[in-house]
């Protein structure tokens, strides 16, 4: 009797427990379809299926699938990334590794086309992506008389780590193989401090391209790389393999729990990658102690500058640099126009929300100082940029208004909404100078 009490016990048990399982379970997939329903504004059985890892929910941003070092030196332009596939649809790293559907020089194939080169680094090379993918700048341009029936052709000639005088370099190079350009914007000024600052730390010249980038494919060709730097490659080899996996995975769920437990799985693997990353690149612009036998020359400085002399060097390089951009395009009458990028280390009135703020900012960054002091330094030559006649636009305060989550990571670059919020801000200045030169012309 005692025996089968307690197996009537220990059924009631197990029919408990799988129960509660079974509701939990039930309240998992209902708190995870209304996530899923949040995040993208679809319900999670009647979605459309991802056609690529892009659309999955997850921030690749920086994030390299295939490969770990991307960048390849280029005799012309310092260096470049490797052409390949990209993961966004209708894109790829051109014949030049800039993102784009097109290969370089693009040549004009209907009398209506006007195409637009937009510089800079990273964030100009997100930006040209957007406008490609959303056409929020072409839309303002529409409002321009003589523009409206114009087919826009929007082409990055920038790349994460670029700073002048590439941007001059590679404008100069491309208007030499004949490119045609209607328009241009040049977006910049992160990294011509940020990285720069860098170099400065590192004994670089200033105006040599980022050590951050060039000195690990310095480093290959010395075969010199540090201990730390080859572990914290594995790590990122390793970490990349699972979250290709964890994709594929996601593409794959039928359940919204399944999407909800998957999509954090993978979004921390992406913050681990992020992180050692990071690590990489601290070990990486370390300068080889011995580099005489190096068949990479790099102009050096004797010493370190101090940060006031640095800082004024490197705003007058970013400065000049645009004043010459702008006098080869005007002698072709193409509209050039430099934007100052915002960035979440130079403060303004911007209040950060505790989210945004685990998000977008890094005590361990070396930016951070670069920022503090080097925007200041660039903002004082604005007076010489429009004493020239350069359409410079300071874009330092374009999130103030806002109290959404902009800044995706804690370098520089900015979400969707930023994005829209960033591009509405260029688009709409542009318009403005142009039916104000359009205005003086009239006169």
């Amino acid at each position: 009797m005692k025996d089968f009490k307690l197996i009537n016990k220990g059924q009631e048990i197990l029919k408990i427990t799988l129960i509660n399982l079974a509701l939990l379970l039930v309240f998992l997939e209902l708190g995870s379809l209304g996530w899923y329903f949040v995040k993208h504004k679809q319900f999670f059985y009647t979605r459309e299926k991802a056609q690529d890892k892009s659309a999955l929910g997850i921030n690749l941003e920086g994030v390299r699938l295939n490969q770990s070092i991307v960048e390849r030196f280029h005799p012309f332009f310092g260096f470049i990334q490797k052409p390949s596939a990209d993961f966004r649809p209708g894109f790829k790293v051109n014949n030049y590794g800039f993102i784009s559907p097109y290969d370089y020089p693009f040549k004009k194939f209907k009398k209506n086309q006007f195409v637009i080169g937009i510089f800079g680094g990273s964030v100009a090379s997100d930006f040209s992506i957007f406008q490609i993918q959303n056409k929020i700048l072409p839309q303002y341009l529409k409002q321009v008389p003589g523009l409206q029936d114009k087919e826009f052709i929007i082409l990055s000639f920038a790349t994460g780590g670029y700073k002048q005088p590439q941007q001059l370099l590679i404008l100069n190079y491309f208007l030499a193989l004949g490119q045609e350009l209607d328009l241009v914007v040049n977006i910049d000024g992160f990294n011509e401090v940020a990285l720069s600052n860098l170099n400065n730390k590192n004994q670089i010249n200033l105006a040599m391209p980022s050590i951050q980038h060039i000195s690990p494919l310095t480093s290959l060709a010395n075969n010199s790389l540090s201990t730390k730097a080859l572990q914290a490659t594995i790590r990122i080899k390793e970490n990349k393999t699972k979250i290709n996996e964890g994709l594929e995975s996601l593409q794959h769920c039928s359940l919204a729990a399944c999407d909800a437990l998957t999509s954090v799985y993978v979004q921390n693997l992406v913050n681990n990658y992020r992180r050692d990353v990071i690590a990489f690149e601290k070990e990486r612009s370390k300068t080889q102690q011995d580099d005489e036998g190096s068949v990479m020359y790099i102009n050096k400085n004797k010493s370190v500058l101090e940060d006031g002399a640095a800082f004024e060097q490197m705003a007058w390089n970013w400065a000049k640099s645009s004043i010459f951009m702008h006098k080869v395009l005007s002698a072709s009458n193409v509209p050039y126009f430099h934007v100052l990028q915002p960035n979440q280390y130079y403060q303004t009135k911007r209040v950060f929300s505790d989210a945004e703020k685990r998000i977008a900012f890094n005590k361990e960054t070396p930016y951070a100082k670069a920022v503090e002091i080097g925007y200041p330094a660039l903002l004082g030559k604005f007076p010489n940029l429009q004493k020239n006649k350069i359409n410079i636009l300071n874009g330092v305060k374009v999130f103030d208004k806002t109290k959404d989550v902009v800044y995706v990571d804690s370098c520089c670059h900015y979400n969707k909404t930023g994005e829209v919020i960033f591009s509405n801000y260029v688009g709409s200045s542009i318009v403005e100078a142009l039916r104000k030169d359009e205005r003086k012309n009239k006169k």
